[in-house]
């Protein structure tokens, strides 16, 4: 959807970058991003295989690995790097994340930049109806549980795995914007009868309707779901 980024059919949800799994031989070389500057917006990544580590001008430094969140607020203004971790360089492997860029109402784009580490375990996992499937929730609530993500406007922010051939309800707050993305497996997305087959690294747009109904056509189907408020700004 890189043709509506920076639109209002995704606000206040800015980017959405994704590297496949892919095979890495280990080296002793640094691969990933060098120094570079962000201002007014958030990037949150998340790493489903792998480790990511990062430093930056306000002094924090972390590994994220599979399952962790990092989510970094840059505010007024923020120099970062972002690299494969050295332990994950010198043994290679297999490396699957996604970066997500997250903007920032006028109101907070001067505020100062903070860094949240989001760990695995610190991540609430909710059962879906009828053994439908799981949710993590990153950001927003669901199910009774709310995400660990400290966000400055409402967000949702949710990794969910469907089991095959079971329809499932994601209940979002009416007038917020939906984004599918479709990880693995293939998903039947829609009202019932108005259903559209979204296959791997697939997306759908959702009208503010406040429920995305979907059904897993495939055995491991994981989706990511991002949604949020639009700003109007």
């Amino acid at each position: 959807f890189n043709q509506l980024a920076f639109t209002e059919e995704l606000s206040p949800w800015l980017m959405f970058d994704y590297a496949a799994p892919k095979q890495f031989n280990a080296t002793p070389q640094r691969r990933g991003v060098g120094a570079h500057p962000h201002r007014g917006f958030e990037t949150i990544t998340i790493a489903f295989q792998g480790e990511v580590e990062h430093h930056d001008s306000v002094g924090n430094r972390d590994v994220i690995g599979p399952g962790d969140v990092q989510w970094m607020t840059a505010g007024r203004g923020i120099v970062h790097e972002e690299y494969h971790s050295k332990n994950f360089a010198r043994e290679g492997g297999t490396f699957e994340m996604c970066q997500l860029w997250l903007n920032l109402p006028s109101k907070d784009k001067m505020t100062r930049p903070r860094y949240q580490p989001i760990l695995h375990k610190d991540i609430p996992e909710v059962p879906l109806p009828d053994e439908a499937g799981t949710v993590r929730i990153i950001a927003g609530e669901f199910g009774g549980a709310r995400g660990p993500a400290k966000t400055f406007t409402p967000v949702e922010l949710w990794d969910v795995q469907l089991a095959q051939g079971k329809r499932a309800t994601l209940d979002l707050p009416s007038g917020h914007n939906a984004i599918v993305f479709v990880r693995r497996g293939e998903v039947a997305i829609g009202a019932a009868g108005q259903e559209q087959t979204i296959g791997p690294q697939g997306v759908a747009l959702m009208a503010r309707e406040g429920a995305v109904q979907v059904t897993a056509k495939q055995k491991g189907t994981q989706v990511l779901l991002l949604g949020g408020e639009p700003l109007n700004e």
